[in-house]
């Protein structure tokens, strides 16, 4: 069975140079069925048959759902791998070959949308968690205790993009993740710069925590 040992065209790289092509010929389609139960069996010669029939189709669905041609081949890669390994558990009587690769095809590409959108989702809540802790602690204690002036004295005080940063997350009301896109640096570097120039901003003002 075809679960152990990787053909080379899988193990080297699976899905080299795709570009989107029309979907298999009918007559590649009815070659598929015996294909899938010779590649099941362990037989690399029928996988390097059934990767060339069907790798266009599968790379061009995957396209299609992910728009980015690299997520494409990523998901490409993984559902012919997929064929590889679990060639045998395909059932002739509940559709075609093509069905069934072009149906994991799609799950994997659906997944892998759901996948970005919630890694999405999970950075814009510990952005705005962040931002919520970080503006009781400080911004809070500079606007009940302190006068304006001495707020713009201190502000003027950091660096430009420490500033920047403050401004927009503070006064202008931007989360985290927000004020990343609007000065286009990494969510990891506008973390840090905050994180400095609230430590800054609280000893010029002499805010204890």
């Amino acid at each position: 069975m075809a679960g152990g040992s990787e053909p080379c065209r899988v193990r080297l790289h699976l899905v080299p140079d795709l570009r989107p092509e029309p979907d298999v010929s009918t007559a590649g389609r009815r070659q598929l069925d015996p294909l899938l139960q010779r590649v099941a069996k362990g037989d690399e010669q029928a996988f390097a048959e059934l990767y060339d029939s069907v790798a266009p189709a599968v790379f061009g669905l995957a396209r299609r759902i992910l728009r980015q041609a690299e997520h494409a081949e990523e998901v490409a890669q993984e559902v012919l791998l997929q064929v590889w390994q679990q060639a045998a558990r395909f059932e002739p009587s509940r559709g075609s070959g093509l069905a069934w690769i072009m149906t994991m095809t799609h799950r994997r590409a659906v997944d892998r949308v759901r996948s970005a959108q919630a890694s999405t989702d999970r950075e814009d809540r510990v952005g705005r968690a962040s931002h919520e802790r970080d503006h009781d602690s400080v911004s809070e204690a500079v606007e009940q205790r302190l006068e304006a002036a001495a707020v713009r004295r201190c502000i003027a005080e950091l660096t430009d993009v420490q500033r920047e940063s403050v401004m927009l997350a503070y006064f202008g009301g931007c989360s985290y993740p927000e004020v990343a896109d609007r000065l286009g640096a990494p969510l990891g570097t506008i973390k840090t710069r905050m994180r400095d120039g609230l430590i800054r901003l609280r000893d010029c003002l002499g805010v204890t925590a």
